[in-house]
């Protein structure tokens, strides 16, 4: 399918950040745009806010100020939805109300050719029930950019149960050619994106209200183990609480209180406080002038007199961490064994989901040490641990030297099940093999949307493949039995793939 020629207008209507930078977008693609709004001035306004962001690049010399103003051109503030008549694609991005978005809609249907395409931006709304009153339902579509629009790559392109998949194409070929990274999804709540992400969220916060360790500290492990861009407590204070526990609530209700996207009394509790992030100025952290964000909690350095490295079988994923340390120096001696790792008093081994403490009694070995997953262990600035009440203080203090020799700061952490990064990935995966199975999008799809559209380092289908399906369906099964909830249930495709001994890409 063609997209739209520049030829084509492109009408937005809705002027604020999301709705300006969606315009912005669309005129950088060269194409006539009419930007309405119904508050007095805020289409102008959007406007300039476009004007002045650009100005920024031109005074960089990022950008040349004749194609600035020829940008500039294309973008017209309209006042009437009787000027939109032109327009061969009409996206709304107005206030997330089924009832106002329905109004409109019902308008555009009067103003708009009869070929025109209806997008909504909706990030909530169900494309469906928003077409349900159409007269022809077919030719409406969600086009949802994230923001930023003009810096994210993400548009997810929604289909409704009666969206034409001509108009779907068209928009998906569209969206392409204005440079974004469009995927397709059915309409379910929370789409793709907003679905899958609820783990990362969840699981930090499950582990703040558990006391297992301190914001900055989950902060720090998800970024400088996990290899993602920010941790859950930054990111939500950037987003904001209100929006983020809004998502979570209604995804959670959409989805009949299924206790996957059961939100966090903790978050909550910030939102009914009044301490929405960054907007506020309060949420996990301080934003007042002056004021310091707090350090993770690091291991002091440790000695010990231990030199060699005892790797007992396969060490799998932990593979990479030996190769580090032997690069570092420690001397490696390999033996068969269930894949532990031995080093002074301290026995070490991956997380499988239980506490170090129930996994210590269950194997009759005192002083284990479980390590977190690492997006990469050869580049992982930090690693968390986890010690059976078992182990000894040497114990620990020997883990901790074995990680230090090779430049990785450690966070110990309480022992909880899973730690941290394994289960934030664990359950993130969960989530795409379920939305996978029923359909929501492609296995491809759904991993090029977590990439794009959050930033993360890898797919979590990509991700679970790269691991084995049996490792993480262990983790999720070992999740589910320490906190008998069906929270951490392994996801049927997951499970399938578990005992096929297949990935979701082969």
């Amino acid at each position: 399918m063609q997209p739209m020629t520049t030829h084509t207008p492109i009408a937005v209507i809705g002027a604020g950040a999301m709705g300006s930078g969606i315009a912005q977008v669309a005129a950088q693609a060269g194409h006539q745009v009419f930007l309405l709004d119904q508050r007095d001035g805020a289409a102008e306004a959007g406007r300039q806010s476009i004007a002045k962001q650009l100005q920024r690049r031109v005074d960089k010399g990022k950008m040349d100020q004749q194609a600035l103003d020829a940008l500039l051109a294309r973008i017209k503030p309209i006042e009437m939805l009787s000027e939109l008549a032109e327009a061969g694609l009409v996206i709304e991005a107005i206030i997330e109300d089924l009832d106002i978005k329905r109004s409109l809609l019902a308008d555009l249907e009067e103003v708009c050719s009869d070929n025109a395409i209806l997008a909504t931006n909706t990030s909530s709304i169900s494309v469906t029930a928003l077409g349900a009153n159409m007269k022809h339902p077919g030719r409406l579509v969600g086009m949802h950019f994230f923001n930023p629009a003009p810096l994210m790559a993400l548009v997810e392109v929604i289909k409704g149960l009666a969206t034409s998949d001509e108009v779907a194409q068209r928009v998906y070929a569209t969206a392409a050619q204005w440079g974004k990274k469009p995927v397709t999804a059915t309409s379910t709540p929370g789409f793709i994106v907003n679905r899958v992400a609820r783990p990362f969220y969840a699981e930090s916060l499950r582990l703040l209200q558990e006391q297992a360790t301190d914001s900055a500290t989950l902060d720090a492990i998800v970024r400088e183990a996990g290899g993602f861009r920010m941790g859950a407590f930054e990111l939500t204070d950037l987003i904001g609480h209100d929006v983020n526990y809004a998502v979570t609530s209604s995804v959670f209700n959409s989805y009949y209180q299924d206790t996957r996207f059961l939100p966090s009394l903790v978050q909550k509790e910030l939102v009914e406080a009044g301490r929405l992030g960054r907007k506020s100025g309060q949420g996990f952290y301080n934003y007042a002038e002056g004021a310091q964000k707090p350090e993770p909690a690091t291991a002091a350095a440790a000695s010990c007199e231990a030199g060699t490295l005892i790797v007992e079988g396969n060490p799998g994923p932990l593979a990479e961490l030996v190769t580090r340390l032997s690069e570092s120096g420690v001397k490696i001696i390999e033996r068969d064994g269930p894949g532990r790792l031995y080093f002074g008093d301290a026995v070490l081994a991956l997380t499988d989901g239980r506490m170090a403490s129930e996994r210590a009694s269950a194997e009759a070995c005192n002083n284990l040490i479980l390590l977190d997953l690492a997006f990469d262990y050869a580049k992982a600035s930090r690693l968390a641990i986890a010690t059976a009440d078992q182990a000894s203080s040497q114990a620990t203090n020997d883990a901790c030297a074995l990680l230090q020799k090779a430049g990785i700061a450690v966070s110990q952490i309480e022992d909880r099940p899973g730690l941290v990064v394994m289960r934030t990935v664990a359950t993130l995966a969960n989530e795409a093999a379920d939305a996978a199975l029923h359909g929501v999008a492609s296995v491809s799809d759904i991993d090029l949307a977590m990439k794009a559209g959050l930033n993360y380092p890898e797919g979590p289908l990509r991700w679970s493949d790269n691991l084995g399906s049996s490792l993480l369906h262990t983790v999720l099964t070992h999740l589910q039995q320490s906190y008998g909830e069906d929270r951490y249930r392994p996801a049927l495709l997951l499970r399938k793939n578990r005992f096929a001994e297949k990935g979701f890409y082969s």
